[in-house]
């Protein structure tokens, strides 16, 4: 008769999150671009260019980049709550977390389907694509990838270049580092072409990817073993 016993993990998280990051690329050149000048994902951009427009350098906007830093530190918070209890490594929580991420992504694409997108709309598209970025962030450090942190790219890319022959000559995890690099800048890329289609065509594509991460994540945290059948 069969025998089975504990679950066991089967699925890595890294591709998930590395797809996550694609999708991030696609968010905030949607944000930049399409809701002037915002960053949603990035933040270290976002709190450079808010410093910048406060001096009222270039016409660039305050009320954007603090709706978008406010959203998503919400949603980082609202995520790390949701996790306190959560142990490190995909979890219920984890996908319940990026399936709000991608019920918001939803939402912002049918808001920006709508014709005439006015200011009032397009500040709220920035905040709650600021609450999805922060709350990703929360379920991708949980997750705990080492240089994946799915939102942003600058401290990958200082381990990428300390760890190569021109620094230490480690050259660790360097195809992780190097992938969260060329899948951002892929994503910026896909985003930008996506506006000339139209406004709500990278955050659709964006919808897509982090709800199938979510589906495929969730469905592959955990299986029980082959049964083993005894005479």
């Amino acid at each position: 008769m069969p025998v089975t016993g504990s679950l066991q993990r089967v699925v890595s998280p890294l591709p998930l999150m590395l797809a996550l990051t694609f999708s991030t690329g696609i968010v905030d050149a949607v944000g930049y671009l399409g809701l002037d000048r915002v960053f949603t994902g990035n933040m270290t951009g976002n709190v450079v260019i808010l410093a910048m427009a406060l001096t009222g350098a270039d016409g660039l906007p305050v009320v954007g980049p603090v709706l978008a830093l406010l959203g998503f530190a919400a949603g980082a918070a609202a995520g790390g709550r949701a996790l306190r209890r959560a142990a490190v490594g995909w979890s219920a929580a984890t996908s319940g977390i990026l399936s709000t991420v991608g019920a918001c992504l939803v939402a912002v694409t049918v808001i920006l389907a709508v014709p005439g997108l006015d200011e009032p709309r397009k500040l709220l598209v920035t905040t709650l694509l600021g609450v999805a970025m922060g709350a990703q962030a929360a379920a991708a450090r949980q997750l705990a990838v080492k240089d994946v942190t799915t939102v942003v790219v600058t401290s990958t890319i200082t381990a990428l270049a300390s760890d190569s022959f021109l620094g230490s000559g480690a050259g660790s995890h360097w195809r992780r580092r190097g992938s969260a690099v060329a899948l951002i800048m892929a994503g910026a890329l896909v985003g930008a072409l996506l506006l000339q289609l139209h406004l709500a065509a990278g955050p659709a594509l964006a919808a897509l990817v982090t709800l199938a991460v979510t589906w495929s994540g969730h469905r592959g945290r955990v299986r029980p073993p082959e049964p083993v059948r005894t005479a």
